[in-house]
């Protein structure tokens, strides 16, 4: 007899303390048992039973080998109704070690933050991911998509999960994330060590290859003259840092670019804000940029799928392509257009309110949940 009980899955467990975390607690208001299995110490709150196995993000990492081994065996040993796996990896592995639990009536979901294989992607993302993931939906329940072109790939390309569904991201706290008054702007932006009418553009990601800060820093660079008080606000870290750095200090706007480092302020950050810039060659439903709108902020961001998805031209701000100079008069126009850049960050905030807010992701994710809860309630009556 299946338990009431659900696993969830990814490669990091970060991953759950920043993202589910709502959907956790509502399986713990509906009486459920929550499992999580995933590399890393983090404590997280609505949770049961977790387990630390080594889930590493390379597909080639032999220690994978060790993760599948021991996640199967957490699997069988705890009858689960539902597995509910996120991240590539975590999907893979998931995917593959609860094969036999699914023949014992065990439902498998599967959340694609955004396919590694995508338009515009490189040839070997195609060549490894996209036969992966259309092998293991066969595997797979219900397959989650979180944005619309990743759900048409899956239709189209006929993947055999059982349901391919979309829902709207991972849901932003609009609670947590709004916007504040200018008077408020101004007294954020003097508490930070800002001037109240500079004007603050922000981005927070991981300094790596695929989230592109040097191409900010360039378009930055054309507009020192043209926008002098305009600062842009880099929070995160990681292996680009250092070069990123020399490169604002080579063109000579050290003095217009901080570098923040990791933060955990981000929603007193925000506020305080002018504007949100993005510069990802890959996203699927950038939860940094939901966040930005939720908080009045008008984008600019270069063009990619989970951009489009988000920002409409002229209504929220706009998607461009990897023109530095086009990037860098947007800018402009929103340094000085104050009534338009204060409408499209009220656009934005009022999509972010009325579809991608957590509220509206629950109870899309919940109507999913629901219909396998009741599927197994039925087999338990059936039973009896």
């Amino acid at each position: 007899m299946m338990a009431n009980k659900i696993l969830y899955c990814a490669t990091v467990d970060y991953h759950f303390k920043a993202f589910h975390l709502p959907y956790m607690k509502w399986f713990k208001e509906q009486g459920w048992d929550v499992d999580v299995v995933a590399s890393g110490h983090i404590h997280l709150p609505f949770t049961d039973n977790k387990y630390n196995i080594p889930i590493q993000r390379s597909p080639f990492n032999r220690c994978n080998i060790k993760a599948y081994k021991q996640l199967k065996h957490i699997i069988n040993q705890n009858n689960y109704s539902i597995i509910h796996c996120h991240t590539p990896l975590g999907g893979v592995l998931a995917r593959l070690a609860a094969k036999e639990a699914r023949k014992r009536g065990t439902k498998v979901i599967y959340t694609a933050h955004g396919f590694h294989f995508c338009k515009g992607s490189s040839l070997i993302n195609w060549l490894i991911y996209y036969p992966t993931e259309r092998l293991l939906s066969r595997y797979t329940d219900s397959l989650i998509t979180i944005n619309q072109e990743d759900y048409n790939i899956a239709r189209k390309h006929r993947f055999k999960a059982k349901i391919i569904e979309q829902v709207h991201g991972v849901g932003v706290n609009i609670g947590k994330f709004k916007p504040v008054t200018q008077n408020k702007k101004r007294q954020l932006k003097e508490s930070f060590g800002y001037k109240a009418d500079d004007f603050l553009l922000f981005n927070a990601a991981e300094f790596n290859k695929n989230k592109n800060q040097q191409f900010l820093i360039h378009s930055l660079s054309l507009i020192k003259e043209e926008v002098p008080h305009a600062k842009l606000l880099l929070a995160g870290e990681g292996a680009l840092l250092e070069s990123s750095k020399e490169l604002a200090s080579r063109l000579g706007i050290s003095h217009m670019v901080d570098f923040l480092g990791f933060r955990k302020d981000i929603d007193f950050l925000l506020p305080m804000c002018d504007m949100a810039v993005a510069s990802s060659f890959r996203e699927g439903l950038p939860v940094n940029i939901m966040e930005a709108m939720a908080c009045g902020l008008p984008v600019v961001a270069v063009d990619n799928r989970g951009h489009r998805e988000l920002v409409q031209n002229n209504k929220t701000g706009w998607v461009l392509p990897f023109d530095p100079e086009a990037f860098a008069n947007k800018i402009i126009v929103l340094a000085n257009a104050v009534d338009m850049k204060n409408q499209l960050g009220q656009n934005g905030r009022d999509l972010i309110v009325s579809t991608y807010s957590t509220n509206k992701v629950l109870l899309e994710k919940s109507k999913i949940y629901k219909s396998y809860m009741k599927e197994q309630e039925e087999a338990m009556w059936a039973a009896h």
